[in-house]
This record gives structure tokens, C-alpha cells and sequence, in this order.
């Protein structure tokens, strides 16, 4: 299994201890936003800004390391899950975000009743509903 650096290596990007603490940390985390990565990175290697972070974050999703996602209503969430086809579930109440796999399984998984002449490669599928916790508090 590759390192962190190999992997960064591997997608010509320079190897920082910012971006190893970042990748790491994304992936350790759940679906985190920009604001919880940045601060948890901070713990791991001191100061980093939040541009930096930013710059950082981009690259990584450019080089396919890392996911963006923007469910509506929310800030971008980042996350270490690539390469398959799975799909979120977002909680309309506290906003927590979970993996889906994909029902079908193939990408784009999906039809669209009208392509208008596009290629189709992929479907994004989030869905809304109360998590767990949400329920339970809105039922009591």
C-alpha cells in the first residue's frame, strides 16, 4: 500500500506535511467542511491558513484524491471516498452527511428522461430525510 507522499508523488503534487495532515484528514473524517479540515490539520502540524487549506483542498480534487460535494444548503463537504459509485444521504435537521451505496451499481446508474444530446457518465443522487438522532427528537 502507498504512502500518503507516494500517493501525492503519484498525481505530481509537491509533498508538504500540509497536504499529507489534509489527505489524511479527510480521510479520517466524515465528510468534513473546509472550516473542520483546516482546524484539524492545524492540530496536526501547527499553523496553516485557511487559504492554504483552500489551495490545497483543490488540487487534492483536481488529482482525484478527494470528493467535493455540495448538498444544497450546505457549505462543500470533502471526502476520501473515490473511485466508486456511491451517493449521500443528508439530514434536513442537523445537516450530517452519509454514504449510499449505489442500488443499481453501474454508473450513471441513472436514465435521464432527456439527455438533450449529452453523453451521460454520471448521476449524483442525495437524499433528504431526518437522521436517527433528528428523528427521535422531533418525535418526542
Amino acid at each position: 500500500m502507498k504512502t500518503t507522499a507516494e500517493e501525492l508523488r503519484g498525481v505530481g503534487l509537491r509533498v508538504t506535511a500540509a497536504r499529507v495532515a489534509l489527505l489524511e484528514t479527510v480521510r479520517e473524517g466524515d465528510h468534513l467542511d473546509v472550516e473542520a479540515i483546516a482546524s484539524r490539520v492545524r492540530d496536526r502540524v501547527g499553523h496553516v491558513s485557511l487559504q492554504a487549506v483552500y489551495e490545497a483542498l483543490h488540487a487534492l480534487t483536481a488529482a482525484g484524491l478527494v470528493r467535493r460535494i455540495e448538498p444544497a444548503g450546505s457549505p462543500a463537504r470533502f471526502e476520501g471516498r473515490i473511485g466508486d459509485n456511491h451517493h449521500h444521504v443528508v439530514c434536513r435537521s442537523c445537516g450530517v452527511v452519509a454514504d449510499v451505496d449505489c442500488a443499481v451499481g453501474e454508473v450513471p446508474c441513472l436514465t435521464a428522461s432527456d439527455a438533450h444530446g449529452f453523453t451521460i457518465d454520471e448521476a449524483e443522487v442525495i437524499y433528504w430525510g431526518l437522521c436517527p438522532d433528528c428523528s427521535t427528537a422531533s418525535g418526542s
